[in-house]
């Protein structure tokens, strides 16, 4: 009865999903080696309960070998793999089971031995090249510095974490003051996965501070803040995203923007040079004067464009192209930009709200001076950690 059930397709069939959910897993992995280093808390721990994974799951995958999914999963495992390798490098507790179960599994699938050949000849060129331009890569273009963190500290709220970063060059050296999100790692219990690439630096002194260092957290009131700015300069200009913008009221059309304007194109509109001319404050006879049109919604489009830019569009024959549709390529040759700034001045404590900057939040002070305000850092969205970046080193 138990071989009869153990030979059911159908049984292999729902045991093969357990391959899918390996694949998944290592899949994740991919995902944080890319956006986050890995600090491993046990590594004896990590390696037995990842080989125990391992092994549960090789077998499963091993019996349902012949199965669409497991064949799949068995594909896609030694490519997703090669970032965890290559970023985790030295890491063998962790790999060297992932690896053997995914080389394995690859080996002894149903997959027919002409695939397997010809993905197995494409997965090491995979991973001669992507190692040898990783590394190459790493070799020529990081700069080979001695640094050394000497303070490092956490903010009142646990938003941020700064740390001093000393660098020893063939120069003078010098001292660096880094901030970066505290709430964006992930803290496992035999790993913590630090975020990669959202370090700030908001403070560089060179030659190097030999002396006392003095490095301080301290929370402040937005409206303190607020009015401390607005003492130094009524004309600070900041930057926000669209839809930040679209709290404020600015629709896409009104921030549209004339760059690269010459002497005489100011003279013609009768503004003064380097004044920043919205597509808004222009009549249907100047726009024209820059090629291009407004609808009674108050769309701007383009009039007479090139036939490349309407083949490139697809557009029909006398169909309206859009400048918010164009790529930025063609806004460049159309002398037109997104302008993204405001004028702090003109926000009010309710605007403000709306941006998401909290009534109270962390300022660092470095030997006495400010050098970090959450207030700047909410406002032009300085640690997005929903758009993470993604670098070779």
């Amino acid at each position: 009865m138990i071989k009869k059930f153990f030979e059911n397709k159908w049984t292999k069939r729902v045991f093969s999903i357990a391959s899918a959910f390996y694949c998944a897993g290592v899949f994740w992995l991919c995902y944080f080696a890319l956006f986050f280093d890995m600090e491993i808390k046990s590594k004896g721990n990590l390696c037995v309960l990842i080989t125990g994974i391992s092994l549960i799951f090789l077998v499963v995958m091993l019996y349902t070998r012949k199965q669409i999914i497991t064949r799949l999963s068995s594909l896609l495992l030694i490519p997703a793999l090669l970032p965890v390798i290559l970023y985790y490098f030295g890491e063998w507790s962790m790999i060297i089971p992932i690896a053997a179960t995914s080389l394995i599994i690859f080996l002894l699938s149903g997959v027919g031995e002409g695939m397997k050949t010809a993905f197995g000849t494409g997965y090491l060129l995979l991973y001669i090249f992507g190692s040898l331009g990783y590394f190459l890569i790493n070799s020529m273009f990081v700069t080979v510095t001695n640094s050394e963190t000497v303070r490092a500290s956490i903010s009142p709220s646990g938003n941020y974490r700064c740390y001093i970063v000393n660098i020893h060059d063939t120069s003078s050296g010098s001292t660096t003051v880094y901030v970066e999100p505290n709430n964006a790692d992930r803290d496992y219990k035999f790993a913590t996965f630090r975020i990669r690439n959202f370090e700030r630096a908001c403070y560089v002194e060179r030659p190097m501070i030999e002396g006392d260092i003095t490095l301080e957290w301290k929370q402040q009131a937005r409206s303190e803040i607020t009015a401390y700015l607005k003492s130094i300069s009524d004309t600070i200009v900041i930057h926000l995203s669209e839809s930040q913008l679209g709290m404020l009221g600015y629709t896409y059309n009104s921030k549209l923007v004339l760059t690269d304007l010459e002497p005489i194109d100011f003279k013609n509109l009768g503004r003064q040079k380097g004044e920043t001319v919205t597509l808004e404050s222009l009549s249907n006879a100047q726009l024209a004067q820059f090629k291009f049109g407004r609808t009674a919604e108050g769309e701007y489009y383009i009039l007479n464009p090139a036939p490349e830019l309407v083949n490139e569009m697809k557009a029909e024959p006398g169909e309206k192209i859009y400048i918010k549709d164009i790529s930025s390529k063609w806004k460049d040759k159309y002398f037109v930009a997104k302008d993204d700034t405001v004028m702090l001045s003109s926000l009010s404590e309710l605007q403000l709200d709306m941006l998401g900057v909290p009534a109270i939040g962390d300022v660092l002070y470095f030997n006495g001076q400010p050098c970090f305000r959450y207030y700047v850092a909410v406002l032009e969205n300085y640690f997005d950690t929903d758009h993470k970046k993604l670098a070779l080193f």
